[in-house]
């Protein structure tokens, strides 16, 4: 709790712990006690990725907001620091961010065609696979009817009816 001198007013403050997960369950960002802040990771791993966010102390019925602002890809770029470390402006700026967007849809269509290919090529081999098994169902119904054939006719040649 806290007393904010301009208003003469108490403010509380809440801490929260932030651990952020990745899809095969390694850590990729934890903070403890954190009443504000910001923070940005680089993904290493394709997925889904798991963000928590617990509050470490609260009176019941108290009420909490959070905001949360998730950037990915090309909008997580500070355009401002750019801007100033490049010294550029205006319609550079916006050029360079164009730049950006096209060399991130770029990379997403190659991906896309690399795992349109995997997808290919794993629905190319189940379609054998399902090929093969049908052939295979195929001769076993063909030999079961043989085999079925030979025994009637066995049997009807001991009953003497053939």
């Amino acid at each position: 709790m806290s007393k904010n001198s301009a208003s003469n007013t108490w403010m509380l403050y809440f801490t929260f712990a932030v651990p952020v997960t990745s899809p095969y369950g390694n850590t990729v960002h934890h903070k403890e006690n954190a009443t504000v802040g910001q923070f940005a990771f680089t993904t290493s791993e394709a997925g889904n990725y798991l963000a928590c966010f617990w509050l470490d102390s609260a009176e019941k019925g108290s009420g909490v907001s959070l905001n949360l602002d998730w950037k990915i890809g090309i909008a997580t770029k500070d355009w401002d620091s750019v801007a100033k470390k490049e010294k550029i402006e205006g319609v550079e700026l916006e050029l360079a961010k164009l730049e950006a967007a096209v060399e991130s849809i770029h990379h997403n269509l190659l991906y896309l065609k690399a795992r349109e290919a995997e997808m290919r090529e794993v629905s190319e081999k189940t379609n054998s696979r399902v090929a093969w098994f049908s052939i295979l169902s195929l001769g076993v119904c063909v030999v079961v009817s043989a085999l079925q054939l030979w025994h009637l006719q066995g049997f009807f040649q001991k009953k003497k009816l053939i």
